[in-house]
């Protein structure tokens, strides 16, 4: 009796984004390249690597790395790939795998509650507002203190304003927020 077994890393990200990760040949471009490679602990083309290996120990390492929380998701390792693959796309993959299982490290608790709030700003005011998204990271992260030093210059130059703009189209954008959730951003 064959017992079915979970999807592997490669699959799960092959069904998300159509990349076949076997196609990385490990030329190190998308870690030369990586603006944030000196506050990773593991490189892009690592990444790439472990989800090539699969198994049990590889999937533990890559779900709880920093790596995931770190990458700024500026699409360099992308445009630098000679096989056209998306280390950016799957580095997504997994920091959403290592979210829904729980598996996201606690040094990067700061940055996942980042994360959230910016995302819950966008989807509430339809675009990013400054003090929406530090109102709502402050609350989350309870970091009230470490940079209020900051808000007074930030005020009087105008980068942070109490009201936020209204933007229209808010409605649409909450649409595709709710079109997401329910699966239909994969």
């Amino acid at each position: 009796m064959n017992v079915a077994q979970p999807p592997t890393l490669a699959r799960i990200i092959r069904e998300a984004t159509g990349l076949d990760v076997a196609r990385c040949y490990q030329c190190g471009k998308c870690t030369a390249g990586c603006p944030m490679a000196r506050y990773m602990d593991l490189m892009p083309h690592q990444i790439m690597r472990l989800v090539q290996l699969g198994g049990a120990p590889a999937e533990e390492k890559l779900l709880g790395c920093a790596t995931l929380w770190s990458c700024a998701g500026c699409l360099t390792c992308t445009q630098r790939c000679p096989k056209e693959l998306d280390p950016a796309g799957v580095m997504d993959v997994l920091r959403q795998i290592s979210y829904d299982r729980k598996k996201t490290s606690p040094e990067q608790k700061k940055v996942l509650a980042f994360h959230r709030a910016f995302l819950k700003t966008v989807e509430s005011d339809g675009r990013m507002s400054e003090f929406s998204l530090v109102r709502r990271y402050k609350m989350a992260s309870r970091d009230f203190m470490s940079d209020v030093a900051l808000a007074p210059a930030m005020f009087a130059r105008g980068k942070l304003k109490f009201a936020g703009h209204k933007t229209p189209g808010r409605k649409e954008v909450r649409r595709i927020f709710a079109v997401c959730r329910k699966g239909g951003g994969r």
